[in-house]
């Protein structure tokens, strides 16, 4: 779960709104700092896909279910290869994502075990046949079993481009977090629900742990990325790393 409040219905109408009635494809120079990135469908809970388009890979976001969990589908440019992270909710559309791109689908990680990220996986990968992975302490907690059981410093090949797998633990014991370094631009982080713009993900529930997650975000992400990493989590808004580093002092004295 994510460190912040959803919105509002009133809220959600007005974001949709103003989706609606902006431009289907701008170029996003204030939010991609150094290189443009086209983007189609600007982002909004629920709405249409949010499409980054980039050298050697395209990457789509998605909202789905009442807790508005992202679905993340990376393609890979060069082979047509996919990967959906997070089968979070709604098979139906977790399968249009995947036409959306090349039709495939070669590969599905699962982030961590939670129900709200995990209700659509066993439908989906059924479907697809893709290979699908979690981590290995979440792995037998899922309604569908993994065929790869994911270790820290593991890589998810997809086609051309190589994901180094994170372990982020804390949130739950086997959560998981992707890594690409595009070798043209910035590095692309999908962090499921460990790390938030404004702060890690919840560990007040039994067996969770703050202290764990917190130090495991600090020096497998913060410590080995770049402050123009863009990061990508399971709930809400993108962020940069360097955007939210500032912030880290205050996310260890107030404990979440």
């Amino acid at each position: 779960m994510p460190p912040y409040t959803l919105p509002g219905r009133r809220a959600l109408f007005a974001s949709a709104a103003a989706a609606l009635a902006a431009p289907r494809i701008a170029m996003a120079q204030d939010a991609w700092p150094n290189r443009p990135v086209r983007y189609i469908n600007p982002y909004t809970a629920g709405g249409p896909t949010d499409t980054r388009v980039l050298g050697r890979a395209t990457i789509r976001k998605m909202s789905v279910s009442e807790m508005h969990n992202n679905v993340y589908l990376v393609t890979c440019t060069t082979t047509g290869e996919q990967l959906l992270i997070d089968a979070a909710d709604d098979a139906h559309r977790c399968l249009g994502l995947v036409r959306e791109g090349t039709g495939r689908l070669d590969h599905l990680v699962t982030t961590h075990q939670h129900w709200d990220h995990v209700r659509a996986l066993a439908e989906v990968a059924r479907a697809t046949g893709a290979t699908t992975y979690a981590g290995a302490d979440d792995a037998d907690a899922l309604p569908h079993a993994p065929d790869v059981r994911l270790s820290h410093g593991d890589v998810v090949t997809v086609g051309e481009l190589e994901l180094d797998v994170i372990y982020l633990r804390g949130h739950t014991p086997g959560s998981v977090a992707l890594s690409w370094a595009d070798p043209d631009g910035h590095t692309h982080l999908f962090t499921g629900d460990s790390l938030f713009p404004g702060g890690v993900g919840n560990t007040k529930n039994p067996g969770q742990s703050f202290a764990s997650l917190y130090r495991d975000v600090v020096e497998r992400v913060f410590a080995t990325h770049d402050d123009d990493t863009w990061f990508y989590p399971g709930h809400g808004d993108d962020s940069t790393l360097g955007a939210q580093r500032p912030h880290l002092d205050e996310w260890r004295e107030r404990g979440w």
